[in-house]
């Protein structure tokens, strides 16, 4: 798509040298492929939605241009503004703003945070905490005891096919090919005409699934990403890490993963899926082991004609079993090859498969990553012994950095279940075994006591005689493949099980007593967990309850003994299903004052605090910068310690390449340090003053939001309708992009809905509801000279606003407008949607005033420019899939037509750069 020649008006990221070329590569091979006719009539579109944004156009001229493509020129059309947004998303990454995801990339959720932010790096982030006077042996102290999670989930939330983002992933390498001044490949292939080669696979590509993802593709995925970027990614950080800190730091950011284990409304995931994901992650790290040894001992070729060799490398190598006599006076190489004939032997344990390159030696099969590391540091110690330039990191210290990180499990797996399952299948469990006829019907404190009588004695209460329900029986089978995980690949392979719903201390002794069915939970004193039970609170009743349980949950003598033997205690809290139930200013500000409420708690408990964050890819979900987010959480709360949710768009845009995933990890930890040893940068009397005014405006937000949403007294007023009939939350399934349904179960009702598909509607309908709705009322309620002082100078209220009117500018009410036309009572129509439309206006006129702005992102250029860029192509896709919403919900059959519908909500949620 030929891209509109430089001028004056046009947003400055347009004149990004990458989409110049880029969109004339693919205008080129829209020509090529598609025709003159499409090449044309895609262009009369382009040059007439910019004309309008420009402020030279009239919306019926670009509707009337619309209506001149026939169904399979619409497809073509909507498949060309796809690959341009996906392109310019690309061309962005790489001007400067850093990765997309992590809010350096300005159209991403994260692309605004407040003025002054540090350099979101270790470096950046040690130069600032040296200024106030913070040395090296503190940050030393803090990472002693951190740890740092980034979990990946399998969210239904990335529209794209991996197929898509793999030639997008290899347009980025020949980029940065060229960027090095390189006009070939190392192949010999020219540079452009490589990317022009991937463009024209991306247009022959199909877009869309035919068949919906299983949990085996998902486990894949995310395999993808821990097996290319994290475990080569990682150990470089370190380097860089140990370096800038002048001494090796511990191995405190680790990946983890919910795919496989999380069960929580997903039919689909099982013993067996546990157990597939778990070696699946075995098998990949074991393969780059075995392929770093193999390379170790290629480099390595120290003879000891010339070099002492310490005492443990020559054990190492008599015990090899290689006698090969080319080798004879190389025991480096000949202790390499007999750590790679035990890593095969491992790999065959573990996986039931040879390894990939199993060599002709023989071994024991490792025990344990210990075993491994130790046989790894001696070689090291080795080289230290022969001179420096030998024992300064390299290939060997990352490999040992990796087996330190990843094990023999590679990424974390969390487990996850609803309380509700687990009420249920304890209730079956005590009924069958003649403990108690009705566990259900007890008061909490009997189920309490009930819980911790069981707990402290070694009594199984299941039976492999008896015949329990599928549920029972399933969820007692997924406990078992975790027993056998810790004694296959480590306890390091399983640590958490979280409980959604959870609102009460027998919510998590359910788990304890399932746990002990396995003997993953051991009574005596004091009493084991292997697996540490984790509440997640979610809905603002929960957060506001959370800090009532977790000091009810600590006060128990065994709990406590098991938290402190463990050193810490893990909270989960939820961004998504708290702003479904109250909107986006109270979520935020809920989830805030529930972490800030919950540090005391665990201090007088003497057990340090552990704060997992469910966050989403869109605003709606707790998107935005993850570093901004990281530093505003309030003073005390992080300590080293966080684990946050990474899913969908957001896996693909922060960790699509090696670079970016550096980046971001970076970012994290940086943020991280800075949370916790920055002093705090409110007065107590300021944090006062702040903390009342959100709590007027969030309880103002809340009944705006409510009212609006779910009504009253379980009347929502035609709320429902309205919703499912204005956006395409119906045809959102067909995207088949994940294994779990869409609701938690058949009812139409918005409480059961899940909050992806209800963000994910809204932003196609360029509503963007969960992102803003509700502040306008709270902000002009409030005092504007105070709201000023804490947009200036409170990183959280900071925060909020940025990441608000990044929505804003990316919401459209007249496009809204056009989608509100397809509700089909006139009345319900015009009440609702002018309700909506008033309090997007108050909201962006309050967010002015409260910023001093004369328009929105005016103090945010760069994410000004990329929006400004994307909206021409954004908009005629809205208007296409109007059409089609149309013809499709009157009763028109032909396929295209719902593809076409499908093909566009890839479209949009692409331009847009956040899905759910």
């Amino acid at each position: 798509m030929a891209h509109p020649s430089p001028a004056a008006d046009l947003p400055p990221i347009a004149n990004n040298a990458d989409v110049r070329l880029l969109g004339t590569l693919l205008g080129d091979v829209i020509r090529a492929q598609g025709g003159d006719r499409l090449f044309e009539a895609t262009e009369s579109i382009r040059r007439a939605s910019v004309d309008r944004h420009r402020g030279g156009g009239e919306a019926r001229a670009l509707d009337l241009h619309l209506d001149a493509l026939d169904l399979d020129e619409t497809l073509d059309f909507v498949r060309g503004f796809m690959l341009f947004s996906m392109l310019a998303n690309l061309a962005e990454d790489r001007q400067g703003f850093g990765p997309a995801g992590e809010g350096r990339s300005p159209s991403s959720d994260g692309g605004s945070a407040a003025a002054g932010r540090p350099q979101a790096d270790m470096a950046g982030a040690l130069h600032r905490l040296a200024e106030q006077g913070i040395d090296h042996a503190a940050v030393e102290k803090l990472l002693s005891t951190a740890l740092i999670a980034p979990v990946l989930t399998a969210h239904p939330t990335e529209v794209r096919r991996k197929s898509m983002i793999d030639h997008r992933n290899r347009i980025a390498e020949l980029l940065a090919l060229r960027d090095r001044g390189l006009t070939e490949t190392p192949d010999g292939d020219l540079i452009e005409e490589g990317v022009a080669r991937q463009i024209a696979l991306l247009w022959r590509t199909r877009v869309l699934r035919r068949e919906r993802l299983y949990v085996s593709d998902e486990v894949e995925t995310a395999l993808s990403y821990l097996r290319d970027v994290f475990v080569p990614t990682l150990p470089a950080l370190y380097q860089r890490w140990d370096r800038a800190l002048g001494f090796r730091v511990p191995s405190f950011l680790r990946p983890g993963s919910w795919i496989g284990g999380d069960r929580d409304g997903n039919p689909y995931v099982d013993a067996a899926s546990l157990r597939a994901a778990l070696a699946r992650a075995c098998e990949a790290v074991l393969g780059h082991y075995l392929d770093a040894v193999h390379a170790l001992g290629a480099e390595l070729s120290i003879s000891a004609d010339h070099v002492e060799v310490p005492g443990g490398v020559c054990a190492l190598a008599d015990r090899s079993g290689d006698t090969a006599a080319s080798r004879a006076d190389e025991p480096y190489r000949r202790a390499l090859s007999g750590i790679h004939a035990r890593l095969a032997a491992t790999h065959l344990h573990l996986t039931g498969k040879p390894a990939p390159r199993p060599g002709a030696l023989k071994g024991d099969a490792y025990p344990d990553p210990a075993t491994l590391r130790a046989d790894l540091v001696a070689i090291a110690k080795g080289l230290a012994a022969t001179g420096e330039a030998l024992s300064s990191g390299g290939a060997l210290g990352r490999l040992i950095r990796a087996v330190e990180i990843f094990g023999f499990h590679l990424a974390t797996l969390d487990l996850r279940q609803n309380s509700a399952v687990h009420e249920r299948v304890v209730a079956e469990l005590l009924r069958v075994a003649g403990v108690e006829p009705d566990y259900l019907a007890l008061p909490e404190e009997d189920r309490v006591a009930l819980l911790r009588r069981e707990l402290a004695g070694p009594r199984p209460l299941a039976s492999r005689f008896t015949a329990y329900s599928a549920e029972t029986a399933s969820e007692l089978a997924i406990l078992q493949a975790a027993t056998e995980s810790h004694a296959r690949y480590g306890p390091a392979a399983i640590t958490n099980y979280v409980v959604s719903m959870a609102r009460s201390v027998s919510d998590l002794l359910e788990v304890h007593l399932l746990l002990k069915e396995v003997g993953l939970y051991r009574p005596g004193d004091p009493p084991t967990a292997a697996i540490m039970a984790v509440p997640l609170f979610e809905t603002i009743e929960d957060l506001e309850a959370a800090p009532a349980i977790m000091r009810d949950w600590l006060a128990i003598p065994e709990v406590a003994a098991i938290a402190r033997a463990r050193g810490h205690q893990e909270v989960m809290i939820g961004y998504s299903d708290s702003n479904k139930d109250g909107g986006y200013l109270t979520s935020t500000w809920s989830l805030s004052k529930a972490s800030a409420a919950l540090a005391p708690v665990f201090a007088e408990a003497g057990v340090a605090m552990q704060l997992f964050h469910g966050r989403g890819g869109a605003v709606g979900r707790g998107g935005g910068s993850a570093f901004a987010a990281i530093r505003a959480q309030p003073p005390g709360t992080v300590q080293g310690r966080i684990r946050i949710t990474e899913q969908g768009e957001v896996i693909a845009g922060k960790y699509g390449t090696r670079d970016s995933a550096m980046a971001n990890l970076d970012a994290m930890a940086s943020a991280t340090l800075l949370a916790s040893l920055e002093p705090p940068r409110l007065s107590d009397a300021e944090n006062e003053r702040f903390a009342a005014a959100m709590d007027a405006a969030s309880a103002a937000a809340f009944r705006g939001y409510r009212d609006l949403v779910y009504g009253e007294d379980g009347d929502d007023r035609g709320f429902r309708t309205f919703f499912r009939q204005l956006t395409p939350i119906a045809e959102i399934a067909g995207l088949k992009i994940g294994s779990r349904p869409a609701s938690r179960t058949k009812s139409d009702r918005i409480e059961d809905l899940r909050a992806i598909p209800w963000v994910f509607s809204w932003a196609q309908a360029r509503v963007m509801l969960p992102g803003w709705y509700g502040v306008g009322t709270a902000l002009a309620q409030g005092d504007p000279a105070l709201l000023a002082d804490m947009a200036e100078g409170w990183p959280l209220f900071a925060a909020t606003l940025a990441n608000m009117e990044m929505v804003l500018a990316k919401s459209d009410m007249a496009v809204a407008a056009r989608y509100a036309a397809l509700v089909e009572d006139e009345g319900l129509r015009t009440r609702i949607f002018t309700r909506i439309r008033d309090e997007w206006h108050l909201t962006h006129d309050a967010l002015l005033r409260v910023t001093g702005q004369s328009r929105l992102l005016d103090k945010h250029p760069a994410l000004d420019a990329s929006i400004r860029l994307r909206l021409p192509y954004i908009e005629p896709l809205n208007l296409l899939q109007i059409e089609l919403l149309k013809r499709h919900r009157a009763g028109e059959t032909d396929a295209r037509v719902e593809e076409g519908i499908l093909l566009s909500i890839n479209a949009i949620a692409t331009a847009l750069r956040n899905s759910g």
